[in-house]
């Protein structure tokens, strides 16, 4: 079946913040995106994604979003 959900190439972390990179192919050749998302537990238990960071939370999105930086550019040659 064709429902599979597509999934990063890699995801960075730092903490409770993540970085997952996905790679696109475009009319120039492949491409890469990044989505950051920070993970907490939820009432119920289960482990749970926000794309909302508070003040503690910046610095470890800092790091990630460095880490994807230089993770993109190695692999685009630059």
């Amino acid at each position: 079946p064709q429902d599979k959900k597509p999934k990063p190439v890699t995801t960075l972390r730092c903490s409770s913040i993540k970085a997952s990179i996905w790679k696109n192919e475009g009319m120039k050749g492949p491409f890469y995106n990044v989505t950051v998302a920070r993970s907490y537990k939820g009432s119920d238990g289960i482990l749970k994604d926000s794309e909302s960071f508070g003040l503690a939370d910046l610095d470890a999105l800092v790091v990630v979003a460095q880490q994807a930086k230089v993770w993109i550019a190695e692999r685009l040659g630059r």
